[in-house]
This record gives C-alpha cells, structure tokens and sequence, in this order.
C-alpha cells in the first residue's frame, strides 16, 4: 500500500482517491501517527500532503529527523507535495521562506533535468499552484528538476535517497500532466502493483465487521439514499438478520421519500425495516432555529434519541441488548466536519459526525467512512442494488433543513418539497438527472413582490442548484439550457402557491459550497 501523511490539506483525500483510481491501496493518517503503525514490509511508499501553515511558524505540523530517517533507512521512497515539499527540506536543512511572489491558481513550469517522476511528460506544463513560501535553498544532495516562470522551484529531488518533492498539487484536475506524476511515483518509483478493487474491499469490509460484531444485534440507519443504502446491504452481508432498520420520518426528506423507502426495502428486511413517525419531534425542535450548525447539532441529537428509543423497543421485541449502530457516513462527510486524519480545516459540521452526543449509547459500524460517493455506487454495483437506487442524487443528512434558509417549519416545508418535486420531474424528463451531481431547490428567507392574475403578490423566493463534481469535493455549475429553466421557473410558480421567483445559482466549489448551509 501507500501510506498518505495528512498535514491538513483540503486536497489530502484527493492525493487517495487518485491512487486509488489507479487500483492500487492506500491509507491516509496522521502527520504524528505511531510509526510502529505500520507493517513496512508492505508499505511502498510515503507521500507527505500539503498543509495551510509555514514550517517555519511555532506551532506548525512537523515530524522531526528521525522519523524522515525511519522511513529512509526502510528505502521507502518519499514524495512530498506543497507543504510537504517545504517541511521535507526544512528538516534536512533546507532553507524555505515566505516568498516575495507568491503563486496562486495556474502556473506554468519548465523541467530542468530528466528525472523519473516527470517520466512522458512533456518538458513545459501547466500545474496549479498553491503557496506563500518557497524553498530559497534545497537541503544537501537534492537538485532542481523544475522551475516555474518566476524562476522559483517548482520540483526537485535526492535520486539517491529516493526523496521526491513538489511545489504544486499534482492531485487535483487543473494539473495538466499531474496523474501521469502521480503514476510515475506509484509505479515506476514505488513499484506497486495495481491489485486492490472493489471486490477486495467488500470482502475485508466483512470480515472486520464480523469480527467487530460477532453475533450481536445492529441497527442501521436507512434513508434510501445511495449512503445508507450500500451500507445497510454490505452490513446485511456479514450479520444477516441480526441487523435491524430504522427509517425515522424526520418532516425533512424529498417529497413522498417515506412511502419510497417502504417499498424498495420491506421485501429486503421484511419485519426488520422498522418506519419512526418523528416529523412533530424535529419540528418542534427547530422552532425559532436561524443558525446552519445549529440546525446540523439539534437535527443530529434528536436523530439518535429517537434511534435510542426506537432501539430500546426493538430490545425488548428481541430480548437482547443492542450495541451497534451503522451509519453511510462518506469520507467527504469527515474530512469536512472533523479532523479524523489529521489536522485539517473544519468547513462545516454534517449531522451524522460533528453532530452526535459525546456519550453516544452506540459502537458505530461506518463500512464507508473512507469512500468517495462514486466507490460507494461501484460497491452498490457490486452488491447487487439496482440503479434506481444508485443514481440517486445526494441528499443531506440534515435533510431540507439546511435547504430552508432561516426558520423550518412545516409549511416552508411542503413549500419546498413540492418545488423540489417539480425539479427532479423535469431534470429526468429532459435527460439531465444520470447527468448531474446534484439538483434541487433551496427556499430563501426573503419575499419579493410579484403580479399574479392582476393582483400584487408578496411570496417566497426559490433558488435552483444543479452542479457537476465526482465526489463533492470540488462542483461546478451546470449551464442548464434556457428553455429547461424556463419550464421549471413556470412550473414552480404556477403550481406552488406561495413562490412568485425562481433564482439560478451559479456559484462553484469553492469558494461556495454545494449546499447554501
């Protein structure tokens, strides 16, 4: 495997999802992780992330001489990106600086000698760059391999040692040439192999849950999402019947959701898919509620106590005790909403991880927690779920909550289910829904005046999002053809009383994000 060090990148889990891209295994910890972690007998190669801080600053992440050392003396080869570039050389010696130009975005770079990582590339590229220092002088035995038109150090290397760094972030698409670097690295440097699919992962994925589990009783969170969905069904394969479904009706999901989820999944677990009418508990909670983290806290809080109650019937139903809980909680999920592999940056806080009690009466079982969402539909693929399921678009934990901007309540509610209803019917009509990440519709905190029938109207104001990505990372907005907006504009406003505006969003990830909280 290949072992990712997190410095608290953003793009950390990206450096994984291209390796694994290429079939090969990888795991992402922690900058300070325990180096008697790992079996190096299999570990083929270490690549240091980029990071937010400067070496050079007091508290910044570090790992000192001898653990570089370490992993030297087990000829494991190194490459370290951004913020690893800059630490490797600082702890060899090297010298790094706040840089005079800093580059941002797209640059151009030059190799300056023929070298093995830049194996097939052509000798002019295009990188995207990310940096506010640079290395002024390159620790001893390392030379330059790449300079950008600045005439900074865009990449270098210490063949001897096997050591290879880079200004820029090969992992991300704006990269011209940066998968074949990263394949150059994995292959021809580390020599892996690329032996690890989809059909490797379900069957360790069921062995550690069976081994996690033994013949103890589980309970599962269900929505009908793609999510839960995989993860209920991969579960499913290792306790059988001792997994037990809970789908609580929260007054937050898409428009007839409940009566779907009924009938794709009761002839799956039978008496064991279990329907919670919980939508007056939720709404009663959020009353007065303004604040998006807020909202996420209340919406995740309530969501397990209503588990713990239906769990506590579900005991007395089976005369035995429940200790698991199985969430689709995705890796997107938790590199945004907590620091589980390092130190990066929170964005916001998802319902099914920031948002659980400290004292949680559950062991979780989260088999997807280090997926990307296009691996957990190659998964459902593999366990046999039909595509109607797959394809679904993503849906938040906290439901239309944080689609309703300001106050939840149930008629803002029904306002936006019917408008979202009108959305996804016209995105499948005009072949756009298998096309797209996400669609849907986010009801805003404002009124505007319109004319409707000669008279004044004073209504509620509804944006579209419908954006493009692989894995929610990074979207970008989709051109929807004018005639498609015009006929959901139409629509909403005809059919929805209580909506007299359409808006569209165009705003990318980043600098927004895909939902509006």
């Amino acid at each position: 495997m290949i072992i990712i060090l997190d410095f608290g990148s953003q793009y950390t889990q990206l450096i994984a999802r291209r390796i694994r891209e290429f079939n090969v295994y990888c795991e992402i910890h922690p900058y300070n992780v325990e180096i008697k972690t790992f079996d190096f007998k299999t570990v083929k190669g270490i690549i240091f992330s980029g990071g937010p801080d400067s070496v050079y600053e007091k508290n910044s992440p570090k790992i000192d001489f001898s653990i570089l050392n370490y992993f030297l003396e087990n000829k494991i080869p190194i490459l370290g990106i951004c913020y690893g570039m800059q630490l490797i050389s600082y702890v060899l010696k090297g010298r790094v600086e706040k840089s005079k130009i800093h580059e941002y975005g797209l640059a151009k770079i030059k190799q300056t000698k023929k070298n093995i990582l830049f194996s097939n590339i052509p000798k002019e590229s295009v990188v995207w760059m990310s940096h506010g220092d640079t290395i002024v002088n390159l620790p001893e035995g390392f030379y330059t391999t790449a300079k950008t038109e600045n005439n900074l150090i865009a990449a270098a290397e210490n063949f001897k040692k096997n050591i290879y760094i880079l200004q820029f972030h090969p992992e991300v698409k704006h990269t011209e040439y940066g998968v074949e670097i990263l394949k150059n690295f994995v292959f021809k440097i580390c020599k892996e192999f690329p032996n690890w699919k989809m059909e490797n992962f379900i069957s360790k994925s069921i062995d550690e849950i069976k081994t996690k589990v033994g013949n103890k009783p589980v309970i599962c969170a269900i929505s009908g999402g793609v999510d839960s969905s995989v993860a209920s069904t991969l579960v499913y394969k290792a306790v059988g019947e001792n997994l037990h479904c809970i789908f609580v009706d929260n007054g937050l999901l898409r428009y007839k959701e409940r009566e779907k989820v009924e009938k794709i999944f009761r002839p799956i677990f039978g008496k064991n898919l279990y329907i919670v009418d919980a939508e007056k508990i939720f709404l009663s909670k959020l009353i007065g509620v303004l604040d998006p983290e807020k909202k996420r806290k209340i919406i995740g809080k309530t969501f397990i106590k209503v588990f713990e109650q239906q769990a506590k019937k579900i005991e007395h139903k089976i005369g035995k005790r429940i200790e698991f809980l199985v969430q689709g909680t995705l890796y997107p999920d938790v590199i945004e909403s907590v620091s589980v592999k390092g130190p990066s940056k929170t964005i916001k806080t998802h319902h099914n991880v920031g948002g659980l009690p400290k004292r949680l009466k559950f062991k979780l079982v989260e088999p997807l927690k280090f997926l990307f969402k296009d691996e957990v539909r190659k998964l459902g693929e593999e366990l046999g779920l039909p595509k109607e399921i797959l394809l679904r678009h993503p849906f938040p934990g906290p439901g239309l909550a944080v689609r309703i901007i300001g106050e939840v309540t149930k008629k803002r509610t029904e306002l936006l289910k019917k408008a979202d209803k009108i959305i996804e019917q016209e995105i499948i009509k005009d072949g756009f829904y298998e096309k797209v990440w996400q669609c849907f519709g986010v009801l805003l905190p404002i009124k505007t005046v319109g004319i409707m029938g000669d008279k004044r109207t004073y209504e509620n104001v509804l944006a579209i999002r419908c954006v493009e990505s692989q894995d929610a990372m990074t979207a970008d907005w989709v051109k929807l053809p004018y005639e498609l907006l015009s006929k959901l504009s139409n629509r909403i406003i005809n059919e929805v009383r209580g909506i007299n505006r359409v808006v569209y969003d165009i705003s990318s990830k980043p600098p927004a994000t895909i939902e509006w909280e």
